[in-house]
């Protein structure tokens, strides 16, 4: 009896340990690693004015986002056309994407010089900022991180 008493605990005791363990797994993510970090700009076109952002867009919001990405800031980029389904709703998402968190560190020193270099100035890049106003408004914007699962 006293064996079967010893097997008995032993046995409740590695169950124990390994459900412990399977915990921790999960706790410190070991069942999906960090992905991208992605920023995600909603915006919406003023009524008449949308094929004159998307030109903006595929102009020097390209030229920007690609001088971005050869300098190591951004991964890469995307424009998504949605379906705007009340007066509030986007029907652009501008999605910028980024190797990591510690990427955004210092990031809008370093997107000055490039605005700089394709803009002509930072002051110039602010006017064109401003001017954009009359076509769009920014609804928002989010920053995620993908989860990539094992």
């Amino acid at each position: 009896m006293k064996r079967v008493t010893t097997i008995v605990c032993a046995a409740a005791a590695l169950l124990g340990v390994s459900s412990l363990a399977s915990t921790a797994a999960f706790a410190d993510g070991k069942d999906w690693s960090d992905g991208p970090v992605i920023n995600v700009s909603s915006i919406r076109t003023v009524d008449g004015h949308f094929d004159e952002y998307m030109h903006w867009l595929a102009t020097t919001f390209k030229k920007t986002q690609e001088a971005a990405k050869k300098a190591g800031l951004i991964t890469g980029y995307r424009v998504i056309v949605v379906e705007a389904r009340g007066p509030n709703d986007p029907d652009i998402l501008l999605v910028i994407e980024y190797k990591n968190w510690a990427a955004l560190d210092n990031l809008g020193g370093k997107l000055d010089k490039i605005s700089a270099e394709v803009e002509g100035s930072v002051d110039a890049a602010a006017k064109s900022e401003a001017d954009r106003a009359s076509m769009r408004k920014v609804l928002g914007s989010r920053t995620e991180q993908e989860a990539i699962l094992k």
